[in-house]
């Protein structure tokens, strides 16, 4: 179906070529507003056909060479088909100016400030659309990737126009503008192939029998997972000590980066970290009899 659909428009797109190169030998049968409509909308079929046709083999041969399947994208696939919409949006500017049998070149020229007024109103706007480009076709980031952005943390699920789509631990999706994504210090987890785990927790030292037993109760929490966690990588490190509490790093190493196993085992350690605490709360203080 999708090579029948593609030779429709190759198909289409020959034709209007056709129509484009002998516009000519038909021009004074048309009235001049009649002809000038026809040869806009004709320029515009054929760039906007090209363009898509430009488009969807380009993105045919990227998935064969990076063997992704029909239906998914990466952020390649997406920055392709964010330039073909800027571009599609412009040729409909362009046309629309062209039923009126306004000179675009001529018009932006003699608008010269008033572009500039626009200019400096949409900058941030165009960053947005030129780091989105930059950040589609860079090898530091793709979607799928897990990694941190500033204080954010999650996979990126989508890159669009303005922004990138990042799907936390809590199933948050949280957009952050491109010309954040691009200024900022990122750290891929993926990249960088880090199959260690860190929960980092506050616990009341009241509340804390010994490190030893609260690490073998966590270590015991997670016997249906042993066999996805490298043996003998459990730790519970202490990582400061205050007053009255202990800031406590539990880490493990995964056999392979899943961040979905990742969330699921942090969810039970989470949990059975508050059920130790709350069973070894200690109790309430008596009062002095007076």
């Amino acid at each position: 179906m999708k090579y029948l659909i593609l030779l429709s428009k190759l198909l289409v797109l020959g034709i209007l070529i056709a129509a484009a190169l002998t516009r000519n030998e038909w021009k004074g049968r048309l009235s001049a507003p009649l002809a000038n409509f026809t040869f806009v909308l004709l320029d515009f079929l054929v760039f906007a056909f090209a363009a898509n046709l430009l488009i969807i083999l380009l993105s045919a041969f990227y998935r064969r060479q990076k063997k992704i399947p029909r239906g998914s994208a990466d952020n390649v696939i997406r920055g392709l088909e964010n330039i073909y919409y800027i571009l599609f949006t412009g040729a409909v500017i362009i046309a629309i100016l062209g039923f009126w049998g306004i000179d675009y070149i001529q018009l932006f020229t003699s608008l010269s400030i008033v572009a500039a007024a626009i200019a400096i109103i949409g900058k941030d706007f165009i960053a947005e659309i030129i780091s989105g480009i930059f950040i589609s076709f860079s090898k530091e980031v793709n979607i799928g990737d897990y990694l941190k952005i500033g204080d954010y943390k999650g996979k990126i699920t989508d890159i669009n126009f303005t922004k990138i789509a990042l799907l936390n631990d809590d199933d948050d999706v949280i957009f952050i503008p491109n010309s954040t994504v691009f200024s900022s210090e990122i750290i891929n987890y993926t990249k960088k192939g880090i199959r260690r785990v860190n929960i980092e927790f506050e616990v009341n030292i009241q509340h804390l029998k010994t490190i030893e037993a609260l690490e073998a109760e966590l270590i015991e929490t997670l016997s249906d997972y042993h066999k996805h966690i490298e043996k003998n990588s459990f730790v519970l490190k202490t990582a400061k000590i205050k007053k009255d509490s202990l800031d406590l790093k539990f880490q493990y190493v995964l056999y392979r980066i899943d961040r979905d196993l990742e969330r699921e085992i942090r969810r039970k350690t989470v949990r059975r970290i508050v059920n130790y605490v709350k069973s070894h709360l200690a109790p309430p203080t008596p009062e002095a009899n007076e």
